[in-house]
């Protein structure tokens, strides 16, 4: 495999530095949480290889959670090695691959790099950012060997109800396929969400993680939830090849916050509804963006309205304002697009970027 790096790597805030910014929007996730904060004192704790199936407290955890047993959970280093495991497990030179666009790229450039026949299902501005079932009907006579939806969506906020979930997985179904859920942001739906897809068949696989919603991506762990046995055996085995384990102090972190939770939770929520509040706000007050405003997450995928040089609006946002958000190539749609993440900075840093964005627009739509 001949890996190449992406753009939203390469020019993200961790390879520029954050201390080269003051606005950071270019983040998907929340606040990260400072350690100190967790009040976690390990004691006793063997620092050897850790159960491949990753910690099973924290794997009876999650079971209980979604209704499923333990060992229909697998703990993996973060939702994006889930995604990478999952891909290379089902995924052949030449397979039959069906996923959705904008998407995080992993979704999209490692089935890229076994070479599969890409079928992709764009969702588009001027549909407001629906999920096009009808289009899956069609695609999915192929016979997709896996199925890749993501909600709720990332980088459009996007959530599919339960209907339409049950939709795409009567289709997986009937085509035979797989179909892959990244649930990463799924506690952060502003309304009720269906239950965890991998609950509904056994065709179904989730991955979440601990990074997006949480805001402990710096502990690396994720999981896969799946009912079928025999993908989950393929599963551990690509996981056992790559990793053999997780890093055990990772692992009790994890199971530290999930077993408060609640505790933890809650302030991100606060912190989260607030700033939505004020992007909303601003955003429909706005002549220069237009958006679909998002039903969950923590990032939106507005437009552009004026035709200016978008090149130049994002480096004079960063050059001048010190201030960052993704723009559209890195999900490989238009330039006029950015996505901007509202969970991470806190309300004064989100405030003023989205004055420095406005004011670099009518700078340049001079």
């Amino acid at each position: 495999m001949k890996f190449k790096r992406m753009p939203i790597e390469a020019e993200s805030p961790e390879e520029r530095g954050y201390t080269s910014l003051i606005c950071n929007l270019a983040e998907s996730s929340v606040t990260d949480i400072q350690y100190q904060d967790l009040k976690f004192k390990p004691q006793e704790l063997t620092l050897g290889y850790g159960d491949h199936r990753g910690l099973p407290e924290l794997r009876a955890l999650l079971a209980q959670e979604h209704g499923l047993k333990s060992d229909q959970i697998l703990i993996v280093p973060g939702a994006a090695a889930g995604l990478f495991i999952v891909a290379i497990s089902i995924l052949q030179k030449q397979s039959q691959f069906i996923v959705q666009r904008p998407n995080y790229v992993t979704n999209i450039e490692t089935p890229r790099l076994i070479e599969c026949e890409m079928n992709y299902i764009d969702l588009l501005f001027e549909q407001k950012y629906q999920f096009d079932l009808y289009k899956l009907t069609i695609l999915a006579k192929k016979k997709p060997a896996l199925i890749s939806i993501t909600t709720p969506h990332n980088p459009t906020g996007m959530v599919l109800t339960e209907e339409e979930l049950l939709e795409c997985i009567e289709i997986a179904e009937r085509s035979q396929s797989f179909l892959l859920v990244d649930e990463t942001y799924r506690d952060l739906a502003f309304h009720n969400s269906p239950s965890l897809a991998a609950t509904y068949s056994d065709k179904v696989i989730s991955v979440s993680s601990m990074s997006k919603a949480y805001g402990l991506p710096g502990i690396r762990i994720g999981w896969i939830a799946c009912k079928n046995r025999r993908l989950m055996e393929l599963f551990l085995a690509a996981k056992e090849q790559i990793f053999i384990s997780n890093s055990v102090l990772d692992e009790h972190l994890a199971l530290h916050f999930m077993q408060n939770k609640k505790k933890f939770f809650n302030p991100i929520k606060k912190h989260i509804d607030q700033n939505f509040a004020l992007l909303e706000k601003h955003i429909n007050k706005s002549k220069n963006l237009e958006w679909i405003k998002p039903q969950g997450g923590v990032v939106c995928y507005p437009r552009i309205v004026p035709k200016i040089n978008y090149n130049q609006f994002y480096d004079v946002l960063y050059q001048d304002y010190k201030t960052m958000v993704a723009p559209g190539y890195w999900f490989e749609t238009e330039k006029r697009y950015m996505r901007i993440g509202y969970g991470w900075p806190d309300l004064k840093q989100l405030q003023n970027g989205l004055t420095y964005i406005e004011k670099t627009i009518n700078m340049l739509n001079q």
